[in-house]
Formats: structure tokens, sequence, C-alpha cells
């Protein structure tokens, strides 16, 4: 009787001859914390979701979790590796992979890291707290205290640059979810179904970031690589992530996406006084300081061709 063929797994592969590649690959990203990374790689790719995935699409969307330097422990919120269903193009059968995802926590992490934003944050607002707002003066008002309920009626986000600069926006959550809808074929699934707030402060604050706020080459390539399959070739030591990129919510997707500096009315706006910044020290990737270049733009996207949230 012939042996049945072994099942590939995260684990699995990682213990073989390709896993000391991929471990290399880590360690020239993450140094010493490649350890602790690697163990927590396996404990994600452990979930029943997970564990129904194409393995190598696991450990690529976690490798890019690790040149953002950021933690993929769905308790934490930075970023998640999500199962996704999709047809296989050549034998027609629907398979499982798992693709990146950044969460808000992430994004601000990111923000942060430039060293431009005094402060930045997305909260949820509850029935009875909104009192007025303005769309096109960013006029929004709030009694706190006015809590009615626990049912979440928006979410608004704010930032201030360090030059003086705010922004100020207000999504019903009917908004949110009809976008989740029409562009995350993952809605419903991973952690719009298990953590509906935080995927949907994470779309208001994608959307505001990309529109408005100064970005980083890191947080630039945060955005590409946000509710995207990741090819394996991203554990090469010369691959870059454009090649390995495959979105599945929007073919399109970030490839679309053009910088351009950002809008004069910063420039115009912008409160000139020198402001004291008190934050969390930025976390500063090791291997590569170029990734916290900033690079001041405003993404524009094709119309209909937003990268999904």
């Amino acid at each position: 009787m012939g042996q049945l063929a072994k099942v590939e797994n995260v684990k699995s592969i990682l213990d073989s001859s390709k896993g000391t590649q991929i471990k290399e690959r880590l360690n020239e990203i993450l140094g010493k914390k490649t350890p602790g990374f690697v163990s927590s790689m396996i404990n994600v790719s452990n979930s029943p979701t997970l564990k129904e995935c194409e393995p190598m699409t696991v450990i690529s969307s976690a490798v890019v979790a690790a040149t953002l330097d950021l933690p993929i422990d769905p308790n934490i919120g930075f970023a998640y590796v999500v199962p996704y269903n999709c047809k296989d193009k050549k034998t027609g059968k629907w398979i499982k992979k798992a693709q990146f995802q950044l969460g808000y926590r992430g994004y601000v992490q990111l923000a942060l890291r430039t060293s431009q934003y005094k402060n930045i944050n997305v909260v949820e607002v509850y029935r009875g707290q909104l009192k007025s707002w303005n769309p096109l003066t960013e006029e929004l008002q709030f009694d706190f205290d006015n809590k009615e309920s626990d049912e979440v009626i928006g979410y608004a986000g704010f930032f201030r640059l360090t030059n003086g600069f705010e922004k100020v926006v207000y999504w019903k959550k009917e908004d949110v979810l009809n976008h989740a809808k029409k562009y995350s074929k993952t809605f419903g699934s991973g952690p719009w179904k298990d953590d509906f707030d935080s995927m949907a402060k994470k779309t208001v604050l994608k959307d505001m970031i990309k529109k408005w706020g100064i970005l980083s080459i890191e947080m630039q390539t945060g955005i590409k690589a946000d509710q995207a399959v990741i090819k394996e070739g991203i554990v090469n030591k010369n691959s870059g992530l454009d090649e390995n990129i495959d979105y599945v919510d929007n073919p399109q997707g970030a490839k679309d996406v053009d910088f351009e500096e950002i809008k004069e009315e910063i420039k115009q706006e912008a409160n000139k006084e020198v402001i004291d910044i008190e934050e969390t020290a930025p976390v500063e990737n090791q291997n590569n300081k170029e990734k916290n270049k900033v690079v001041e733009s405003e993404i524009v996207s094709k119309e209909n061709e937003d990268n999904p949230y």
C-alpha cells in the first residue's frame, strides 16, 4: 500500500530547506526579533481557517508584515493574515489563500513613525453623541456625555500634522457597510466579522490618510500590500513588492494609484507656529531607515478603482 503524501503546513515548510531561506530573509529584516516572529507566524497559521489556506501565502503575508515591523497577532490589531476563497485559474477549482490586511492600529503606528503627525485618531460615534456634521467646512460637533445607547451610528477620524494642518472626516455606519460590501470580498468573514468596529475605523482612517496625509515610503508599502495575496517570491532576497502582489478584491488595486505632491492647501493653511510634540517615540526600522523618508503626497485613485479597505 502506497504512503499518503504528507500535507504541507507552515511549520513543516519552516522546518524544511525552503524554511532556511525564509528564516534568513526574516533575519535580514528583523534581526534578533526573528525567533519571536516565527513563533507568532506558526501560532497564527494554526487557526482553523488559516490551516486550510495554501501555507506559502500565509508565510508571504507574514513576510510583508515583517518588512513593516508590525506584529501579526490578531489580538493586537496591527496586521492580519486573513483566509480568502478564490478560483484557481488553471484548474477552475476553489482554493483558499491567505490575504494580508493592515489594521487601523497598524496605520496609526506607521503614521507615528514619520514624526509628522502630532495627533491622529479615529473613534466610534454612539447614538445621541453627534450634534452636527458639515462635510463642506468639516465642522463636527459632539456631545460625548449624551450617549443614549451602545449603538454605533458612525466613525470620526482626525489628524493634526506638526505644521498645524488638520483634517476631520465623518462616515455614517451605513457608508462603511456599503463601501465594504462593494469593495471587499472578505466582508462578512475574518476581521470584518470578528471585529467590525476596528475594520470600520481602519476604512475611515485609511481613506483620510490616503487623501490628505503625509506618507512615508513605508506607509506607501503598507497601502500597496493591504488587502492583497502576496506571492511567495517576496521571500527572495532581491524581490520587490510590486511584482509579488495579487489584488483579490480589486485587480487594479494600488498599482493604479498616482502619488502626487500633497495639495497646496496644506502649505496655505498650515499653522507655521512651532508645536511641541508629545507622543511615543516612533519605532525605527533598524535595517532600512529609507522606509521612513517622508513623501508629502495625495493619493488620487481612479473612479471606482479605490484600493479596498
